[in-house]
């Protein structure tokens, strides 16, 4: 042992390895699974689950996805989960497939878009909704063995929704890009249902939640319906060229938002920075260019906001470097952020442009390192030294807040597991989840990047799918520059720590005898946490 004084620049050998992120990220999708689980399901510890879903109403909603941790569907947020995998897989398929995953990824958005099709069962009609929150929430049991309300919700002409039509409408476009040509007869079928959704949606104007009233307390349509109605306009322009399209969301871009509202969030409510981000992307229409302009403005308001960049607002951060927008599943912004922030750089280095903020003129490079610090911090370089990607790494989350998860597997034992049994016999456990939700990215950490690994705490312990799917592309974009750039880390150490001489086990580097030097210098300060704090993944970036 000898005291050493960090160096400045270190050859990294174990970065994160984005290729394993990606896999386990496809494979959280089968444990979200709702219906009758098919011979290649990979999630062993799921079986069939809603085999009556719809039955009450007389209609087939058998399948989809559980959106988190309780067993309802709630078709806002699955739709908009199934059109950022569509657009992930859009941008970034090559990567994908160079990874062995594409066949995964194509799995994962079929399975919902099977079921949209199901649910769309009339040009005017939408199922949007099986089960409800409230009946749920009271039971703690697994997907196999629900006695709660299955009962069906619906949005009509009489009952409106065009938000969620605008988001199914969004979803089914994209879809249909994917599978345009891999299977181009049902790539027909998505658009013609995307087709009819959006009209649907646009010409019976109303928020599903005034419809839908037991939705209010889990996914209410708080920034209403004008960002999905932009948004399902702009996604099946990109699907079809179709000009009208375009017109529609030019035409509307100021009386629906799109050109006026300055937006520091993307989330599975607020659409507004995607339909900026691609309609700024749109090129060779010169008769439009002003109003395109405008949308770029915004979006380059967003993307500035994210990274520090404009004079007044922006995102705040944790100490630890983390995008920070709320409380509550904060995650899902940073993965948000981190694909957009991808895109546009990547749309940026294409055209050889630079992105313009009020502080300064950033390169394509930096808005990607920017986001991949995000995502890394996600996988483990943070102030706690925990993947927030659930069975990513040595150490992750062991508590999520899952039904399924956090119950003995119904393959392992298919005992009848009763309402409020759950509670008292699985929720209220200590141990870890008897069954790891591989891939799963949890709310997360506090501002001050702390975080409780406890069942109840389901602020930062659920996770949700539209958390994941967007992480999607950006692991293939990052294991593909991984393989294009050497691994360089510059140490994120003050100069105060370097002088501290930290002590370093000259094999390993690993830090030693951390606590007792921590209680010399700041006797008051010290705690066994510390040591966590101090690890080489906080200095070197989680090598």
């Amino acid at each position: 042992m000898m005291a050493l004084t960090l160096p400045l620049i270190v050859q990294c050998h174990d970065s994160f390895n984005y290729g394993d992120a990606l896999s386990k990220s496809l494979l959280y999708f089968e444990s979200q699974r709702s219906g009758r689980l098919p011979h290649n399901q990979r999630v062993t510890w799921r079986h069939h689950s809603g085999l009556t879903d719809g039955l009450e109403q007389g209609v087939d909603l058998v399948g989809g996805y559980y959106d988190a941790g309780d067993n309802v569907k709630f078709g806002l947020p699955m739709a908009f989960t199934i059109t950022m995998l569509s657009w992930g897989v859009i941008q970034y398929g090559g990567e994908i497939s160079d990874a062995g995953e594409h066949h995964h990824a194509i799995e994962a958005i079929k399975w919902g878009t099977d079921y949209f099709i199901k649910a769309h069962t009339h040009p005017h009609v939408l199922w949007v909704e099986v089960g409800d929150g409230d009946t749920d929430h009271y039971c703690w049991q697994r997907p196999e063995d629900m006695t709660t309300s299955r009962r069906a919700y619906k949005v009509d002409e009489r009952n409106p929704g065009s938000d969620v039509a605008g988001e199914t409408a969004a979803a089914m476009a994209a879809a249909s890009i994917v599978f345009r040509k891999l299977n181009p007869h049902y790539s027909h079928l998505l658009l013609h249902h995307a087709q009819q959704l959006f009209e649907f949606g646009d010409k019976y104007r109303g928020k599903y939640d005034s419809s839908i009233e037991v939705v209010k307390g889990y996914y209410p349509s708080v920034s209403g319906y004008m960002d999905e109605l932009l948004w399902a306009a702009v996604w099946l322009y990109k699907a079809t060229d179709n000009e009208a399209y375009l017109k529609y969301v030019l035409d509307n871009a100021d009386r629906f938002g799109g050109i006026t509202w300055a937006i520091t969030e993307f989330s599975w409510d607020v659409k507004y920075a995607g339909v900026q981000i691609i309609a700024s992307m749109v090129n060779n229409h010169k008769e439009h260019e002003q109003v395109l302009e405008r949308y770029g403005s915004k979006a380059e308001f967003y993307l500035c906001a994210c990274l520090n960049k404009n004079n007044e607002t922006n995102v705040d951060r944790t100490p630890g470097g983390l995008l920070y927008i709320r409380q509550w599943d904060n995650m899902q912004y940073v993965s948000t952020a981190a694909f957009l922030l991808t895109v546009y750089g990547d749309y940026l280095q294409s055209t050889n442009q630079t992105l313009k903020c009020d502080r300064g003129t950033l390169t394509p490079r930096e808005l990607f390192d920017f986001a991949k610090s995000q995502v890394d911090y996600i996988l483990g370089s943070n102030p706690m030294a925990v993947s927030y990607l659930v069975g990513y790494g040595s150490k992750f989350p062991q508590r999520m807040h899952h039904r399924g998860g956090s119950t003995v597997s119904y393959k392992q034992d298919q005992g009848f597991i009763g309402c409020t049994q759950g509670y008292d016999d699985w929720f209220k456990r200590l141990d870890p989840n008897p069954n790891v939700v591989v891939g799963a990215l949890v709310g997360g950490p506090d501002e001050k990047d702390q975080f409780r690994d406890e069942r109840s705490n389901f602020v930062q312990t659920e996770a949700c799918t539209y958390n994941t799917a967007t992480l999607v592309g950006v692991f293939a974009k990052l294991l593909l520059d991984s393989k294009q750039y050497p691994k360089i880390w510059k140490p994120r150490v003050s100069q105060l720590q370097i002088r501290r001489n930290i002590i370093w086990d000259m094999n390993h580097m690993i830090p030693v005898a951390l606590t007792l030097l921590l209680v010399k210098i700041h006797p008051r300060k010290a705690r066994p946490s510390d040591i966590s704090l101090y690890s080489p993944s906080n200095f070197f970036g989680s090598c």
